[in-house]
């Protein structure tokens, strides 16, 4: 899958942005604050009909403007035209491919699919659980619309139960009990289905991870990964533990009025040569592995769906000392189409750039030349 062009219309800096795209590395160009990232973002919206950096969508709106439009050419099979356009007078927005509009955002999702590389990233690696878990999701979401249907309906199961554990909390009601017994039987079925496919997801993905990790760092070190759901690992009858767990803690979510058990709470663990990453690993190794896991994205979903994902890069080569940066440059030359944000090129003679290449120059939400 190529992105071909894009249009831009009161999107942050570019009020009337156009521009063509090369079908391999192209790198955006500018100083802090010119546009670049948006650029990016504009992308990633096209992709997702979601925001990158997760800010509000009229925040991404132009200063003193009512909406913003953008508009992108996408090239596989078939050719298709996608457009988001958000008004900031109706608070809405809307999603539309080839003209056609889309009801639910989440239908947009692995139509386009596309892999992200940014500082925010970090948190995958270095932060919470549910930073890893949102990782996974999105993931398996973009290579399967069974677990993203799945996905959601339990999100949905989870508010709805919550809701009915915060009133018991309050009234005591046996009505409610009745009504929570409805709830929880959903609640097993949803959540064993999406640790089914988490596991199924996680034995195929292994390969990629220690691919990816050993075309950066040779054979120095081996990553793993260790699915925890549940308060377990390599337990078969996933159904019978997530009702006896629920027994376990019955009480207590009474008590507490929300839901304590379910994969909503499960964690991976990442680990190198078997030590946990996120305690022992260095700077370096976080990286690495990070690295190693978007590239591993890229190339499991490329493999799975059938289709070359789009690859952003923000503002990431920076952050990196030259072997691996080195590393990654040689990569990217077998990944397809990339969007790279740089604030110049003049440190960066590890970068490996062909004819084929662009550089598109980036200055106050202007294309300076491409």
């Amino acid at each position: 899958m190529v992105l071909k062009k894009i249009e831009l219309r009161n999107f942050r800096l570019h009020e009337d942005t156009k521009t063509n795209f090369s079908k391999h590395l192209n790198y955006i160009v500018g100083g802090n604050g010119q546009g670049k990232t948006s650029l990016i973002e504009a992308i990633y919206y096209l992709c997702t009909s979601k925001n990158l950096s997760q800010a509000k969508d009229f925040e991404v709106t132009s200063f003193n403007e009512s909406y913003f439009n953008i508009i992108g050419d996408f090239s596989d099979l078939t050719d298709n035209k996608v457009r988001v356009y958000f008004s900031n007078i109706e608070n809405k927005k809307s999603i539309s491919v080839d003209e056609k509009q889309i009801a639910r955002a989440s239908n947009l999702i692995g139509k386009f699919p596309v892999v992200t590389l940014i500082p925010a990233n970090h948190s995958i690696t270095q932060g919470a659980p549910a930073d890893r878990r949102k990782f996974f999701d999105s993931v398996i979401s973009q290579s399967s619309s069974t677990y993203l249907k799945i996905l959601l309906d339990y999100n949905r199961t989870l508010r709805q139960r919550s809701s009915l554990l915060n009133k018991i909390k309050e009234s005591k009601s046996q009505k409610l009990l009745d009504e929570l017994s409805v709830w929880t039987e959903s609640l097993v079925n949803q959540g064993s289905e999406i640790i089914e496919h988490r596991i199924r997801f996680l034995n195929l993905f292994k390969d990629y991870i220690q691919d990816s990790y050993k075309r950066i760092m040779n054979n120095s070190e081996v990553p793993s990964i260790e699915y925890l759901y549940l308060n377990q690992s390599n337990v078969s009858n996933i159904k019978e533990l997530f009702i006896s767990e629920l027994e376990k803690n019955r009480d207590l979510e009474l008590i507490r009025g929300k839901n304590l058990i379910g994969p909503h709470r499960d964690e991976f663990i990442f680990r190198i040569n078997e030590k946990e990453l996120k305690k022992y690993g260095s700077q370096g190794q976080h990286k690495t592995f990070l690295i190693a896991l978007r590239f591993g994205e890229f190339f499991y979903l490329k493999n799975i769906i059938g289709r070359t994902p789009l690859f952003l890069m923000d503002d990431i080569f920076g952050e990196l000392d030259g072997f691996r940066a080195n590393k990654i440059s040689e990569y990217l030359k077998e990944i397809g189409q990339a969007f790279i944000t740089l604030t110049n090129l003049s440190n960066f003679d590890y970068l490996t750039n062909s004819e084929d290449d662009l550089i598109i120059n980036i200055n106050n939400g202007q294309i300076v030349n491409a």
